[in-house]
């Protein structure tokens, strides 16, 4: 996961990038605000990948930048014997309450993305909704979800694209806070093109475009849940003064009046992203 500079620009390789400088803003920016508070209202995304990864009971799941456990709880739902991982402490925290409140037998660790402390070929399954997509070091973390599966497993995805809602959200936010140079953008991982530079040659890849509604009581609303709980966008009013965060949040209203398609006042956004499934060989 990512702060809301990294977000967004473009696939820039002018000079060298920290990564391991890069990594801990990142950490700084999803520990701030409560990404649960948003994470929730995406379970249904958590919901169709399982069903498009057909997952069976008793299989190994690995949900790997799991936030507070969407995909964990709805794998868990199926029967499956889950891992949820994320390297943000209080994430997992949120989704072991979640897991208790229903009584599911969730495993959850704490673990780097691009490190996880599994051997390889540990599991069935290995899944992750608009999380790993974040990581700084795209191809290590693509790396390490092949290198924990099985042969002939399968890697489950959601990533926001490029031109949807959020990609356009983030590419606001790169208006006022420019990424890093050499930082990669995170909605490369919503392109077929990235998905085959990084796992083509290992498996057989199959990506649909799908929408996921943003459903507020007005746009208004919106802004201010995510300005006050995702971390992200509050790390980037928080760096603005006043007439940068007059301007951003000008520029994020009338991003969300030119794709909202309710007419009662309301918020009812579709946002693309890719649900992918990857075979490995």
């Amino acid at each position: 996961m990512v702060t809301a500079a990294t977000a967004i620009g473009q696939n820039r390789q002018a000079s060298p990038i920290n990564l391991k400088e890069l990594k801990l803003r990142q950490q700084s920016a999803w520990s701030s605000g409560d990404y649960a508070v948003v994470g929730t209202t995406l379970q249904i995304v958590g919901e169709e990948l399982c069903e498009a990864l057909d997952l069976r009971a008793g299989q190994r799941v690995l949900d790997v930048a799991a936030g507070n456990g969407n995909v964990s709880l709805a794998a868990a739902r199926r029967w499956c014997d889950v891992v949820s991982t994320d390297y943000v402490a209080s994430l997992l925290e949120r989704g072991r309450k979640r897991a208790e409140a229903e009584g599911l037998p969730v495993v959850f660790r704490e673990a780097d993305a691009e490190a996880l402390p599994f051997e390889d070929a540990s599991f069935d399954v290995v899944v992750s909704t608009f999380g790993v997509m974040f990581t700084p070091n795209q191809e290590q973390a693509a790396a390490e979800l092949m290198r924990v599966l099985k042969p002939g497993g399968k890697i489950g995805l959601a990533n926001w694209t490029p031109d949807g809602f959020i990609g356009q959200l983030f590419k606001a936010l790169g208006k006022y806070l420019p990424p890093p140079a050499g930082a990669k953008s995170p909605a490369l991982w919503g392109t077929r093109a990235r998905l085959d530079e990084l796992f083509g040659e290992a498996a057989a890849i199959k990506a649909q475009s799908r929408h996921f509604v943003f459903r507020y009581r007005s746009a208004e609303h919106f802004l201010d849940v995510f300005r006050s709980y995702y971390g992200p966008m509050l790390k980037a009013f928080a760096a603005l003064d006043a007439a940068g965060q007059q301007g951003l949040r000008h520029d994020l209203l009338a991003l969300i009046g030119s794709m909202n398609r309710a007419d009662d006042g309301t918020m009812l956004l579709p946002s693309e992203y890719l649900e992918i499934t990857i075979a490995k060989r």
